[in-house]
């Protein structure tokens, strides 16, 4: 039997992020190196990315790690704006934009994400596709390792990790915000924290304890990971937290913090219907919105929309098929792109759906319909008429006090645009303030609140004149 290839060297047109010096595959035999073919606003790579940091911990001393970063935005085809993103993911390997795919092509990869795995001698012992296999790529890395070892070809000196960090601030990659008549609540998802501030930027409470972690109990020992939309009903906070793939509560007046649904780990509803929702892994639940006595849940990491029914505590699928797409129609034949995005007015479920540069209306009727936004790989910068209308990755949506109006952060575009729900179009607001992958957006009457998130602040908007003023946040 023919052995495996020797893998091909890392090319030169590589642009590295977080290291000076480029990895060179020759010079790190004894090693196992795992190759991960990722995106950054695909949300299976995201999962990955977590897969891999236990393969990283466990096998510490004798594996290495490389991001091949390829852009499906031109968005993600500059360094800079990649370097927010693994920053904001909490990458600590060393992380290239393959910004011509000149790797994956070279690798044979085929889909994000994909992770090739080379032995101690630089062969290619496998490539695995997709997210989920973290078992046995943990598997296939310790015979590898225990392989070279048995061969006395093992390298045992553990990997240094390697960062450009982002500045020191009071926010770190803010992400939703919800607004209320006097609050202002900020999901601080970089510190892992929820902030319920007033309209001016003074933090009133902070709830949780601001490192990762997955705990319920007091505002103070509660904690949370990646939290991201959040809805309030009466004395209740929910928080769609994402990277634990759960929906937390929050009693504002005893101060509890406790989990409605979802178990902590990443998984995938298989079902239409449950009626433990407590016992049902999530997947990447992004955002979430009061629909009477329901929460509607934008379920990114499989592509669908599920309902919360708080009164019955049952779980259930509202709207998608869990396929990646943009097909309209009946609610249960319909397919969404990773949603992140929800707005709830006049009994119409607005989405932003956020792969496929698009913005979606559920009706009360079940049926799913576009907006603007002509197709997975159609996006752009272009205001008009709704069929002319091009998005680049928008993660958030606010609807106006009369549903006349939808604002949406065009994250990709670093832009705050308005759309007419009266079929008038889409236009950009120019403002004199500069945005940085704004990631989330809430309304009130005359005022906007923006998560300028990577610029790491909140801005309020007075819709009047169009003075942006930078909110102080816990400085």
């Amino acid at each position: 039997m023919a052995a495996n290839p020797i893998a091909p060297e890392l090319p030169p047109t590589l642009q590295w992020l977080n290291v000076q010096q480029a990895p060179v595959l020759e010079k790190m035999r004894g090693r196992v190196v795992l190759l991960h073919f990722f995106n950054a606003a695909n949300v299976n790579s995201l999962h990955m990315l977590q897969e891999l940091r236990s393969v990283e911990t466990r096998h510490h001393d004798g594996l290495s790690v490389i991001g091949i970063h390829t852009p499906k935005f031109d968005h993600e085809r500059q360094p800079d704006n990649l370097l927010k993103a693994i920053n904001r993911m909490h990458v600590a390997h060393p992380v290239a934009n393959d910004a011509d795919w000149v790797a994956w092509r070279q690798f044979g990869i085929q889909a994000w994400p994909s992770v090739a795995v080379l032995d101690a001698e630089g062969r290619i012992a496998a490539v695995v596709a997709g997210e989920g296999n973290r078992a046995q790529i943990d598997a296939l890395v310790g015979s590898l390792l225990e392989d070279a070892a048995n061969r006395d070809i093992r390298f045992y000196e553990p990997t240094q990790t390697v960062s450009r960090p982002e500045p020191r601030t009071a926010l770190s990659f803010p992400g939703k915000l919800m607004a209320t008549e006097t609050a202002l609540f900020v999901a601080d998802s970089g510190h892992n924290r929820v902030l319920e501030c007033n309209h001016d930027g003074r933090i009133i409470r902070q709830i949780g304890t601001s490192t990762t972690g997955y705990l319920d109990g007091k505002f103070g020992d509660a904690a949370f990971h990646d939290p991201q939309g959040m809805a309030l009903i009466k004395d209740m906070l929910y928080v769609a937290d994402r990277g634990n793939h759960c929906i937390r509560r929050v009693h504002m007046i005893t101060g509890e913090v406790d989990t409605i649904a979802g178990t902590g780990q990443h998984g995938r509803p298989a079902t239409q219907d449950y009626s433990e929702p407590t016992t049902v892994a999530l997947n990447s639940p992004w955002d979430i919105v009061a629909a009477g006595e329901k929460l509607l849940i934008a379920m990114a990491g499989q592509h669908q929309i599920w309902a919360l029914d708080l009164s019955r505590k049952r779980l259930n699928l509202y709207s998608g098929t869990g396929k990646i797409g943009r097909d309209d129609g009946d609610g249960m034949f319909a397919t969404f792109a990773k949603p992140t995005g929800l707005a709830y007015v006049n009994q119409v479920l607005y989405v932003a759906d956020a792969d496929g540069s698009a913005i979606r209306a559920v009706r009360s009727d079940g049926r799913v319909q576009t907006l603007v936004g002509a197709g997975l790989y159609e996006f752009g910068d272009v205001d008009g008429p709704p069929a002319q209308v091009r998005l680049q990755h928008p993660m958030s949506i606010a609807a106006d006090a009369n549903g006349q109006i939808l604002w949406l952060v065009d994250t990709y575009n670093d832009k705050l645009k308005a759309l007419s729900l009266r079929g008038g179009g889409a236009k950009s607001i120019n403002l004199a303030y500069k945005f940085h992958q704004p990631a989330g957006i809430a309304s009130l009457p005359g005022k906007l609140f923006v998560a300028n998130t990577g610029a790491h602040e909140v801005v309020r908007i007075d819709t009047s004149n169009g003075r942006v003023t930078r909110l102080p946040i816990g400085e």
